[in-house]
């Protein structure tokens, strides 16, 4: 196996080891889990983000239970609202009411026990958010650009490790794909989802937006260095690789938009 073959084998290593951790770590993925019953054990699957103007359905796959689904507005004092679950091919189905974009909603399901209602989830609520749906034509090209942009920045660092001589190469490459991807689709995406362009610094607060100029500063640094510094260039790339490495593994959309109820606007950062 040549040296280059071996570069990209450990790029995409990286890269899909880093977005899968990215992923299921995130508060927007559904979280999975096991209820203990008295003579059964049911699993679910619960949504925690929805996009788009329709409500979003929750169920459980056991038609034979009586549930509920109770649920109201996340970091309010509202009670909460209850409805019963209605079977529905082979499935326990209900809804919970859509929400204006960035608003949240905390919910869980209660199943009857023998005449004990016990929770889903046992030590807290879930928290679903609500955005406004994003376009195939935005959003695969933001995700084709981003994912490029980290497989082409761990090809850079280990091509710098390696002492290659396409550093300048894949310095363009990577800054290019972050620029396209996070820069100019990201901003387009969060217009579509929450209604602004851009609401990290120095606007806002938000985790994905300010991850993103991060990892951006680090890239056109290294492009600089590679271009008028040579002698540092491998250092450079090393760091700018770790930096956006370190960016990617935070879990996507942690301290993002949020709609505050009591003020009828969105924040960021929460």
């Amino acid at each position: 196996m040549n040296k280059n073959t071996l570069s990209w084998i450990l790029a995409v290593t990286i890269t899909l080891g880093a977005a899968a951790y990215q992923r299921l770590t995130g508060p927007t993925y559904p979280l999975r889990g096991k209820v203990a019953l008295a003579d059964r054990e049911l699993t679910y699957k619960l949504p925690r983000s929805h996009g788009g103007e329709d409500d979003q359905e929750v169920k459980i796959d056991d038609p034979g239970t009586k549930a509920f689904l109770i649920y109201r507005r996340y970091k309010t004092q509202d009670d909460f609202t209850r409805i019963e679950m209605k079977p529905q091919n082979q499935e326990l189905l209900a809804a919970l009411p859509h929400q204006p974009p960035a608003g949240k909603l905390e919910y869980n399901i209660l199943i009857e026990d023998r005449g004990t209602l016990v929770p889903a989830v046992a030590k807290e609520s879930v928290v679903i958010r609500f955005k406004g749906a994003v376009p195939p034509w935005v959003l695969i090209p933001h995700i084709f650009f981003m994912f490029s942009a980290m497989l082409l920045s761990n090809r850079a660092g280990i091509e710098a490790l390696f002492k290659g001589q396409s550093m300048r190469n894949y310095a363009i490459r990577t800054t290019a794909a972050l620029f396209l991807g996070g820069m100019i689709l990201g901003p387009c995406v969060q217009k579509y989802a929450f209604g602004e362009f851009w609401t990290g610094i120095p606007w806002g607060w938000d985790l994905t937006d300010n991850k993103t100029l991060v990892g951006m500063i680090g890239w056109f640094g290294a492009l600089f260095i590679v271009t008028l510094k040579p002698r540092f260039a491998r250092s450079a790339l090393i760091t700018a690789a770790l930096i956006l490495l370190g960016v990617y593994s935070i879990p996507h959309s942690m301290k993002g938009s949020e709609l505050d109820y009591s003020k009828g606007k969105i924040v960021t950062g929460q």
